[in-house]
């Protein structure tokens, strides 16, 4: 339960001490410099994340980091775990926004400092407003921020960490319609931290592994019109990988 509360009291501590800052250095010291208040936001989150998540008493292994292309790009991960978000932030290089859920955007301060890490919020009720998203996301890639979703459309709560919730068409279209490449992300070991036993939080060994980019033009016909249940493959094959590794890890 110390865990729980020592990361309680870091969030806490942190949104309410940030505001004031973020609030003179949005009105006074980056209003004419946009790029330099998401590398202060970008920086700051990314310390608070990684301190998150040493809290916790995990550890990470990274794979396929030499995959990320040196340019913008839309991450396609599976999602387990609020931990998959923290484990990304702290990971991937470059601005990146997450496309949350709309609720998120109700909560003070949090959005805040979502929406100068150039993060998204998708009202998946509303097709205009979802529309409206997605533009908004494309303009983010070709303004040099990379993009991550979640295509499951929220947490995938099976046991089995291999299991997917099956990616929505159509979750793809800031990379069709910007040109951006697309890197498969699979995340395996986020549950473990929290969702399993909620409120506890227990230490756990994530992984993150990033797959191979593709640009969805250049996919066979078929692939193209499927982009979704192309990538979740991609993803699947990454996750029972990673868990027959562990098997035989366990085994000795």
């Amino acid at each position: 339960m110390i865990r729980v509360i020592l990361i309680l009291l870091v969030v806490v501590v942190f949104l309410l001490v940030s505001a004031l800052p973020l609030l003179i250095g949005e009105k006074y010291v980056w209003k004419n410099n946009e790029n330099r208040q998401k590398e202060y936001a970008l920086k700051v989150v990314k310390q608070i994340f990684y301190m998150i998540f040493r809290l916790t008493g995990s550890t990470l292994t990274v794979k396929g980091f030499e995959n990320i292309p040196d340019k913008p790009v839309l991450y396609v991960g599976n999602h387990r775990s609020y931990f998959d978000i923290v484990s990304g932030y702290i990971v991937v290089p470059g601005q990146t926004g997450f496309v949350a859920k709309k609720e998120m955007e109700k909560i003070p301060l949090l959005r805040d400092w979502m929406r100068n890490v150039n993060c998204l919020f998708l009202d998946r009720k509303d097709i205009k407003a979802g529309l409206k998203t997605i533009l908004e996301g494309i303009e983010k890639v070709k303004g040099g921020s990379s993009m991550w979703i979640f295509p499951e459309g929220t947490r995938c709560k099976a046991e089995d960490p291999t299991e997917l919730l099956g990616f929505k068409e159509g979750s793809l279209k800031i990379a069709e319609k910007s040109g951006c490449p697309v890197v498969p992300v699979a995340i395996t070991g986020t549950a473990e931290i929290l969702e399993q036993h909620f409120p506890f939080i227990r230490p756990s060994h994530v992984t993150m592994e990033f797959g191979e980019p593709f640009y969805i033009k250049e996919l066979p016909a078929e692939d193209r019109k499927r982009a979704g249940a192309y990538t979740e493959a991609k993803i699947k094959e990454m996750l029972v990988r990673e868990q027959e590794e562990r098997r035989q890890m366990r085994r000795g």
